[in-house]
């Protein structure tokens, strides 16, 4: 089976190579020196190796002002250009009229009603489920997508049963900050998991929003502990993808390569393809709202682009 596993990593981009406020140049990032041989930065946005190549992915695209989460993972996730759709960058949650876009058009809703086996593997606490069935829906993109779409979303036993994965990784702040019972494990461990659960689909999407919380400059105390993990963990699904497995890591905007500024930049979005099909899908992504459409293609599906 062709398997894509799909990491949308919120608020990454690819900056000056700076060492005092670009974390990756700061603390280094193996995935990127030992694939690459380097890391990228905006006088180099380019990268190839073996099996991967890395680039820059639009995250303006063509709309005045900053890019804001919102409409940046509309634009991923549903293959639209959403900041033009509603004239404006908007943020952290979709805008309401482009909710109606976002349960027509969302990949996990394209992917099962084809009949394709989908899944999201973040784990959510007990308190996001109160918040949830409170009437709320104040919700990110991808976890308002599957809750339209149907697609279940995991709660903490799938973390203590191996079949989900923490938003942070290795379970640190499910452990240290909400006091849950559960084993801090490595990021080997967790990408082990991933890899295991998305050879079993296909598509496997997961969620990592730690560094754009970092870029606005919160959990500070967290900051190396969470480039070293994200790391890690990336690191050890490059080296060890399945043949028939394709590797997407995509972003919505800028932010965390640019720690002097407690806010998003209109950088390029961090754009990683690994594995199976990640020439002709590097080629094909531009800007955001192409992520889509790109994931489609390869299992043939007809999809316009704009």
């Amino acid at each position: 089976m062709q398997s894509t596993i799909l990491i949308f990593i919120d608020g990454v981009g690819i900056g000056k190579r700076d060492y005092e406020n670009n974390p990756f140049f700061k603390y280094g990032f193996k995935t990127f020196t030992e694939n690459f041989g380097e890391i990228p930065h905006l006088e180099n946005q380019k990268l190839k190796c073996k099996n991967g190549f890395l680039f820059p992915v639009d995250a303006v695209m063509g709309v005045e002002g900053i890019p804001l989460s919102g409409t940046g993972q509309t634009s991923i996730f549903c293959g639209v250009n959403a900041p033009k759709m509603i004239g404006q960058h908007f943020g952290p949650y979709p805008y309401s009229t482009l909710v109606p876009t976002i349960k027509a058009k969302n990949i996990f809703h394209e992917f099962k009603k084809r009949r394709k086996k989908v899944a999201f593997v973040n784990a959510y606490p007990k308190q996001f489920f109160e918040y949830v069935n409170s009437g709320r829906r104040r919700l990110s993109v991808t976890t308002l997508s599957c809750l339209l779409s149907g697609i279940k979303l995991n709660k903490i036993a799938g973390l203590r049963s191996g079949n989900a994965l923490a938003a942070d990784i290795d379970n640190t702040r499910f452990v240290e900050k909400m006091n849950y019972k559960m084993k801090i494990i490595s990021p080997q461990s967790a990408a082990k998991r991933f890899l295991r659960i998305g050879a079993k689909n296909h598509l496997t999407v997961f969620e990592i929003f730690h560094t754009d919380h970092h870029g606005h400059g919160r959990a500070v105390e967290y900051l190396e502990h969470t480039i070293k993990v994200l790391d890690e963990f990336l690191l050890y699904l490059t080296k060890n993808l399945t043949e028939e497995m394709t590797l997407i890591v995509c972003s919505d905007h800028g932010n965390f390569e640019d720690l002097s500024i407690k806010m998003h930049t209109k950088n390029p979005a961090l754009g990683m393809v690994f594995g199976k099909n990640a020439e002709s899908i590097s080629k094909k992504i531009k800007k955001l709202y192409h992520i889509k459409s790109a994931i489609m293609e390869m299992y043939g599906w007809i999809n316009s682009r704009s």
